[in-house]
């Protein structure tokens, strides 16, 4: 079978996707509590299952690297990545900063070094917090009583498990016959239908779908990865989420089509996906080895830094293929 599963009543009751309302934030329908949403989804036996069906001989890294001038996020005014030497060999000789005297700063080499970036820089995670309605985020959380002087206190990157799910690729340029998508192409419904029917593959509940449009091969140019991005408009979104999905991801700085076909809403995706839907959005995530070896099912395993209340998280996601 392609396309979605068929979902049975009780999976149907716990995808948020399928009873929000648009544009309102939704509680979670796994309680008041709540703080990682369709992550709920998986669980021990899951991980089990698919921890046996995984063939752990090729590990493919769906992550970039972090250097000074790397892409990323600065629409709104937000840091780039920077990185500095805090310890120099040459340097600790001549300081002395650790104070325990020349001949051993000659014989020990000490190099060491520091970095600050935004959370939203590289392959990363979007939490649950990241982006809401009217002042509150996934599962009706007031930004007036869950938001401090430094961060928030609920649905941030230290909530985030680690994510062990089958993961689903779809190869939208693949299936469109070109290498890489035009700029500010919407992907839709239809389009992602006709990935997994060309790809005979089946979208199920608890699956973690990510989305190529090629853009990967545009990095690392600032200018040809960053601007105008093809990616998700919201009826691909919404396709995606009703289906199950517990984090969707792309290989995009924004997962979205930029700009936002919505006149009203800038970033109409994101708004969707974490505040009514409750689903982690993946960005920056490199599918070019998996779709070149067509491997459009697999585990995917990702853990981002546990930064207390972020909005935003670094992870390193790899995929496995699974046993034929």
């Amino acid at each position: 079978m392609c396309g979605p599963m068929l979902i049975d009543a009780e999976t149907r009751d716990k995808i948020a996707a399928r009873n929000a309302t648009f544009r309102q934030v939704s509680a979670s329908p796994f309680g008041t509590d709540d703080e990682i949403g369709m992550l709920n989804l998986i669980d021990a036996s899951s991980r089990r299952a698919l921890i046996s069906s995984t063939d752990a001989g090729k590990v493919f890294d769906l992550s970039t690297d972090y250097f000074v001038g790397m892409p990323s996020w600065a629409q709104g005014g937000d840091p780039a990545f920077n990185m500095w030497m805090t310890h120099t060999p040459t340097g600790t000789i001549v300081d002395d900063i650790t104070g325990v005297g020349t001949e051993q700063n000659e014989l020990v080499t000490y190099s060491g070094d520091a970095f600050s970036m935004y959370t939203h820089c590289g392959t990363h995670v979007d939490t649950l917090n990241h982006f809401g309605y009217h002042g509150e985020v996934w599962n009706n959380f007031k930004a007036s009583e869950h938001l401090g002087s430094r961060h928030w206190n609920v649905g941030g990157a230290d909530k985030h498990p680690p994510v062990l799910a089958r993961g689903v690729l779809l190869d939208v340029p693949a299936m469109l016959g070109i290498d890489m998508l035009p700029p500010s192409y919407g992907i839709g419904e239809k389009d992602l239908a006709d990935c997994l029917k060309r790809q005979e593959v089946e979208l199920r509940p608890g699956d973690v779908a990510l989305v190529r449009t090629g853009r990967m091969q545009a990095w690392p140019d600032p200018v040809a990865y960053m601007s105008n991005g093809p990616g998700l408009n919201r009826e691909g979104a919404q396709f995606l989420a009703e289906a199950g999905a517990v984090t969707i991801g792309a290989d995009t700085v924004g997962l979205e089509q930029g700009p936002s076909a919505d006149e009203e809403n800038w970033q109409v995706v994101h708004t969707y996906l974490l505040a009514e839907a409750g689903v982690p959005i993946l960005e920056v995530a490199n599918c070019e080895e998996l779709s070149q070896e067509e491997i459009y099912e697999f585990a995917f395993f990702g853990a981002c830094i546990r930064l207390r209340g972020a909005t935003g998280s670094p992870m390193r996601p790899i995929a496995m293929p699974l046993k034929r």
